[in-house]
């Protein structure tokens, strides 16, 4: 049974060990290395590499993490019961450079928290139920806990839920996707300015899957780069600072 968001608010987190690897060495990490002093928001989920986790939970914080540093937080992590190889390679492979993951190898964090639950009809073995949580100085501020049902539920740990809760008036940038060509200099302009505005993007790279009649299809120009920004297509970098430029011009 899952505990409530009442028995857990008020309360220290578990003071365990983690056995992690910043900068592929060994390095144990304390409960107060990552939570003492400090303003974190935490999440957890079932595993690196599944499905939700992979495409919104974990995208999503990242994304948002300039707009929680807005609003006093200090750090984001992500805890998962997988070793911490698992972990670094999963953040690696997201792009996921503004959250810090913290391989819960052996449970301990996650059984301390009473989340540790049993996915072993899926071959899991032992894992994190999904939840997130505000820690201010090592106490739990607040927590965000799935509903106790069957599969993998995924309704109020998102991030928008969290920074809401911080500042229900923040305001949530709109997302950006950058169709780019490796060497393309008009590629690095257009990211150049979308990174000098402080904006996060996606950048989806020519391969083979994604070529020129994939861009025409989808955008319905042939030249790179094109930005999209709130599902409107903005265009190619002289469109890109154009914009910037005309956003300026009506503040």
């Amino acid at each position: 049974m899952l505990p409530s968001p009442q028995s857990l608010e008020g309360k220290p987190v578990p003071q365990v060990t983690f056995k992690a690897r910043p900068n592929d060495q060994w390095k144990d990490l304390s409960s107060d290395e990552l939570f003492k002093g400090k303003t974190v928001v935490v999440f957890s989920l079932p595993g690196a590499y599944t499905p939700t986790c992979s495409s919104t939970h974990l995208p999503r914080y990242n994304e948002l993490a300039p707009v929680f540093k807005q609003n006093g937080v200090d750090d984001i992590v992500c805890i998962s019961v997988n070793d911490a190889f698992v972990m670094n390679e999963w953040k690696a492979g997201q792009d996921a450079e503004n959250i810090t993951v913290i391989p819960d190898g052996n449970g301990d964090f996650s059984e301390g928290m009473g989340m540790l639950v049993d996915k072993r009809q899926l071959g899991f073995g032992m894992r994190s139920w999904r939840y997130s949580m505000l820690v201010k100085d090592g106490v739990i501020q607040k927590v965000f806990i799935e509903p106790d049902k069957e599969g993998d539920p995924f309704e109020v740990s998102d991030a928008e839920t969290m920074l809401r809760y911080l500042n229900p008036q923040a305001e949530v940038p709109e997302p950006v996707v950058v169709f780019a060509k490796p060497g393309c200099p008009h590629c690095a302009r257009a990211k150049a300015t979308l990174k000098a505005h402080g904006i996060k993007f996606t950048e989806i790279t020519q391969d083979q899957k994604i070529n020129s009649s994939v861009l025409r299809a989808v955008t319905g120009q042939m030249t790179w780069p094109q930005v999209f920004i709130g599902g409107k297509l903005i265009g190619n970098a002289d469109a890109v600072d154009a914009h910037f430029g005309a956003a300026k011009a009506a503040a």
